[in-house]
């Protein structure tokens, strides 16, 4: 079936603060979110910076039971979700529930409780045989990701396809093409999509400190995630999470919604060769951009901006480049290229959602969000990377990119909607 589809509806909990329009004005305003670590003593690790959300749950509207149950990273994605569908104006309770459905992207699922579940059980990894009866009921929920996907079925009465797509740092981007693959193949007529990580706890910390792929500009948080800059020495952490209610365009405009943006085109590759190496020049990238743009039915010389993956770290950040040149062509060395992660750190399985939101924002509002904190650009990463300010611009196509431990690479194209501005 040839079925376009649109986001009608967007939902966020972002470090920027509250809501869609405190994301917006952060990325446009080209602050950072990024500080030290306040969620627990960070003081042991190699890295204690991060970009928190300032996230109150009782706030948000959830109830003392959803707060003592669900972990932060379902929190964040029943708030964003439930944000979502009140921004697209959809009535979940006159919907068909068998053709309605949910895709949720996570790479690291409920880290945060389950951590805290067996520290409990095991008094502090004193314990190698932990007491059972000392944990939580809900600990089973908190080790099964797919129990967020459950979550916000039973929240909206969604009993078509759910599911979660877990593909590390790729999964935001991966779980909303999934989505709109089904809508498009007939699968489901109305999909809540999108996705959410808090990771920031010891574990995830210690982990990435093992590796040395997070920052240790401890004593700078505010500028210390420098994607293409020179004097980059690893990405910071985040967390958070984004949805959005995909439909078709018929039906959008069939209730008089307001569109965003349509997504085009979306591919995903994996290089099958290492769980973080990538080589050099980006040829996996660049397949699955390749793929995007031959599926949107759009030309190199079509894209106004890219979104690009930009963790901070060099060699993502030149096999990033490599891809972008590769398969963009001459075009790559005029088209807008920023990376939002120098505001709003890394999110793991969340970042590639929360990017779709900025590109939906950005075709909208007609303006690039920059890179913060580029004042020595790594003279291999020679694109034009849209440095500390925001740049308006008219944005009919938008291509996001997304790279994830494992090899996972994917891409997804965004276009204006002809009639759709508010």
């Amino acid at each position: 079936m040839d079925r376009r589809v649109v986001i009608t509806g967007i939902g966020t909990v972002v470090p920027a603060g509250p809501g869609v329009k405190g994301f917006w004005e952060l990325l446009t305003s080209g602050r950072t979110a990024t500080r030290p670590i306040q969620r627990f003593d960070a003081s042991p690790f190699r890295s204690r910076i991060a970009a928190e959300c300032d996230f109150d749950p009782e706030a948000a509207g959830l109830t003392p039971r959803q707060i003592r149950r669900l972990d932060r990273a379902a929190q964040f994605a029943l708030v964003s979700a439930g944000d979502a569908v009140a921004d697209s104006g959809l009535r979940t309770d006159t919907l068909d529930p068998h053709r309605f459905g949910v895709s949720l992207g996570s790479a690291v699922g409920c880290t945060v409780s389950l951590e805290r579940e067996f520290a409990v059980a095991s008094d502090g990894g004193r314990d190698w045989q932990v007491d059972h009866t000392s944990v939580l009921p809900t600990t089973y929920d908190y080790f099964v990701p797919s129990s967020m996907a459950a979550e916000l079925a039973v929240r909206f009465g969604a009993e078509g396809p759910v599911r979660v797509v877990s593909t590390g740092c790729t999964s935001g981007i991966d779980a909303v093409g999934h989505a709109v693959d089904l809508i498009r193949e007939g699968s489901a007529d109305i999909m809540i999509a999108g996705a959410t990580e808090a990771p920031i706890s010891p574990i995830t910390v210690a982990c990435f400190d093992a590796i040395r792929a997070t920052s240790a500009r401890n004593d700078d948080a505010e500028h210390a995630s420098r994607p293409f800059d020179s004097t980059r020495d690893g990405f910071v952490l985040g967390e958070g999470s984004a949805v959005f209610v995909l439909e078709t365009l018929e039906d959008a405009r069939a209730r008089d919604a307001h569109v965003y943006a349509e997504i085009t085109g979306f591919a995903t590759r994996c290089n099958a060769h290492h769980m973080t190496g990538l080589r050099p020049d980006g040829r996996e990238l660049a397949e699955a951009i390749d793929a995007a743009l031959a599926e949107a039915r759009v030309e190199r010389g079509d894209i106004d901006y890219v979104n690009a993956h930009g963790s901070g770290t060099v060699q993502n950040d030149r096999h990033e480049t490599a891809a972008i040149r590769r398969s963009l062509g001459e075009h790559a060395r005029t088209t807008p290229v920023s990376s939002i992660k120098s505001m709003v750190g890394h999110s793991l399985g969340a970042i590639g959602s929360i990017e779709i939101a900025a590109c939906a924002l950005a075709i909208e509002n007609g303006v690039i969000p920059p890179t913060a904190n580029l004042t020595d650009p790594d003279p291999r990463c020679d694109l034009d990377h849209v440095p500390l300010t925001a740049r308006e611009a008219g944005l009919d196509s938008v291509l996001s990119l997304g790279s994830g431990f494992g090899g996972f690479q994917s891409a997804i194209v965004l276009g204006r909607v002809d009639g759709a501005s508010r």
